[in-house]
């Protein structure tokens, strides 16, 4: 718990630990970033505006070395504008003050229910004798140019590699990667965005019939059996 105001942070600490868990306290962002990087730490509550070091350096430099470590932000700073940026930079919830301990218990179980299922972030993926750089956004061919892919496509491959297995639904999709509620939106930005993945695939493997990404009916979608994540990729 990275929270400067005494109270706030005594409050969310005594709930916390109500509900079964053991909270480490911070009141700056150097001296939370340190506790938040040690090894049995499982979550992190991050307000954003903390002294010594801003919240969100504090979950960009997080990111650098945790990849997958759950942050939920606790701010004051509830824009749309805001909250858009704290999903982009990494976090997995953000919850706007004031709110009640029963609700951010919850969140707090929900995030830590998914995070099992979201590995480490993968880099590359490999299509065939085709590599997928999601560092350099681009698709490589050994035989010739390469392919690029935008940061949402690539963000996209990257979000479906990390929960390999699981169908991801166009509203988790909307919430991680555009920062927007999915829920009641009808919109076919996703939709759009995975056809044309599909297509620059087909295209860099020449193999037009192969299942890059799946369509879960009623679900979403998944990385496809075509593809390959670095552990099984030899």
């Amino acid at each position: 718990m990275i929270e400067d105001e005494t109270a706030i942070r005594k409050g969310v600490v005594e709930a916390l630990r109500a509900a079964g868990y053991e909270p480490i306290e911070a009141a700056d962002g150097a001296e939370g970033l340190a506790a938040a990087r040690r090894p049995e730490v499982n979550l992190v509550l991050l307000d954003l505006m903390l002294p010594k070091m801003d919240g969100m350096d504090v979950l960009k430099s997080l990111r650098k070395t945790h990849a997958s470590l759950p942050v939920i932000i606790l701010t004051a700073r509830g824009s749309e504008e805001e909250r858009i940026a704290g999903l982009k930079a990494g976090a997995d919830d953000y919850v706007v003050k004031p709110f009640s301990a029963r609700e951010l218990v919850a969140r707090v179980e929900a995030v830590l229910r998914r995070s099992p299922e979201r590995p480490s972030d993968v880099s590359r993926l490999f299509v065939g004798k085709v590599t997928v750089d999601l560092e350099r956004r681009e698709i490589s061919v050994a035989d010739g140019e390469p392919h690029s892919l935008s940061e949402t496509e690539c963000a996209i491959l990257s979000h479906l590699a990390a929960n390999a297995g699981r169908a991801i639904s166009r509203d988790e999709l909307l919430t991680r990667l555009w920062g927007l509620s999915g829920t009641g939106i009808e919109t076919r930005t996703v939709d759009m965005h995975v056809a044309r993945l599909r297509s620059k695939l087909a295209t860099a493997s020449r193999e037009n019939s192969a299942q890059y990404i799946v369509t879960v009916r009623g679900k979403g979608y998944m990385l496809g059996p075509d593809v390959r994540l670095p552990d099984s990729s030899s």
